[in-house]
């Protein structure tokens, strides 16, 4: 990589392609406590959807699932359940950015710490399934439905980057 060039992937993508649609990859969760699910209220957007976010390079979907989670609640999450592949078809970020997102969900238990927000919310709140909000993109109101479905696939095991 040229030093000059951003780090981040998804910028260096954009340096080239502008805001036309490209393929992306995503990762995220359904943590539920006591019944409930915890939504977000994204700072980007003021909307509510799940806890996740882009893939890194040379990281797998729960790898980046966990990372998300723990960056943007500081929450500690052990995957319970692997919930399937999700497709947002047509995601338009508010500066004309376009893609399609195909997102890998899983369902997470607590396993250390409380929700607290950071800069890329506005707001954490759990919800009981008939409290549940309008979430904003097609992959999260279909990964939620798998998890009130009950769907219980096995958690994939994925090769992770060797050292």
């Amino acid at each position: 990589m040229n030093e000059k060039e951003p780090r981040d992937y998804v910028k260096r993508i954009r340096k080239y392609l502008g805001n036309q649609k490209i393929i992306l990859n995503s990762a995220g969760g359904v943590i539920e406590k006591d019944g409930k699910i915890l939504l977000q209220r994204r700072s980007d957007n003021g909307k509510w959807g799940l806890i996740g976010g882009l893939l890194e390079v040379n990281e797998t979907y729960l790898e980046a699932a966990t990372r998300e989670v723990k960056e943007e609640t500081g929450l500690i999450v052990r995957p319970t359940r692997f919930l399937g592949i999700f497709h947002n078809h047509n995601m338009v970020w508010a500066n004309g950015d376009q893609a399609h997102v195909i997102g890998a969900f899983y369902a997470f238990e607590i396993i250390e710490g409380e929700p607290r927000v950071d800069e890329e919310s506005f707001e954490l709140r759990f919800f009981a399934q008939e409290e549940i909000p309008y979430l904003f993109a097609e992959d999260h109101r279909e990964a939620v439905k798998a998890f009130f479905d009950g769907v219980n696939l096995p958690i994939i095991n994925e090769n992770v980057q060797s050292q």
